[in-house]
C-alpha cells in the first residue's frame, strides 16, 4: 500500500499564493508519475497538473503560467506551487500516485489519493 497525505491547503485572497505539499510512504516513490487534481462542488475531478517520474510536467489551461508542479524524491513529497490564486481555483485539491512512470490525464489512471485539502480563494 501507498499512503498520499496532503498538506498546505487554506484560505487566501485572489491574487496570493500557496503551496501545497504531498507526502508519500509504504513504496518506492521515485518512478511513480504524480498528480494534482481538484475537485469543485458539482464539478467532476479535473487534472490541474502531472509530474513523470523522470520529471517531466503538464499543466491544465486552466492554470499554465500560474501553478508549478515539482517533486524531491529524497523528501518523497511532490508539490503544487499555486501563484495568482484566482476565485475558480477554489476546490478540494488531491493528491495521486500512479505506479506507472507515465503522466496520464485521468483520474481514473492513477493508483492511490490522499485525503485531499481544501483550497478557498477569495474574491
Amino acid at each position: 500500500q501507498v499512503q498520499l497525505v496532503e498538506f498546505g491547503g487554506g484560505l487566501v485572497q485572489a491574487g496570493g499564493s500557496l503551496r501545497l505539499s504531498c507526502a508519500a510512504s509504504g513504496r518506492p516513490f521515485s518512478t511513480y508519475a504524480m498528480g494534482w487534481f481538484r475537485q469543485a462542488p458539482g464539478k467532476e475531478r479535473e487534472l490541474v497538473a502531472a509530474i513523470s517520474g523522470f520529471g517531466t510536467t503538464k499543466n491544465a489551461d486552466s492554470v499554465k503560467g500560474r501553478f508549478t508542479i515539482s517533486r524531491d524524491n529524497a523528501k518523497n513529497t511532490v508539490y503544487l506551487q499555486m501563484n495568482s490564486l484566482k476565485p475558480e481555483d477554489t476546490a478540494l485539491y488531491y493528491c495521486a500516485a500512479r505506479r506507472l512512470t507515465g503522466v496520464a490525464v485521468s483520474a481514473s489512471e492513477y493508483d492511490y489519493w490522499g485525503q485531499g485539502t481544501q483550497v478557498t480563494v477569495s474574491s
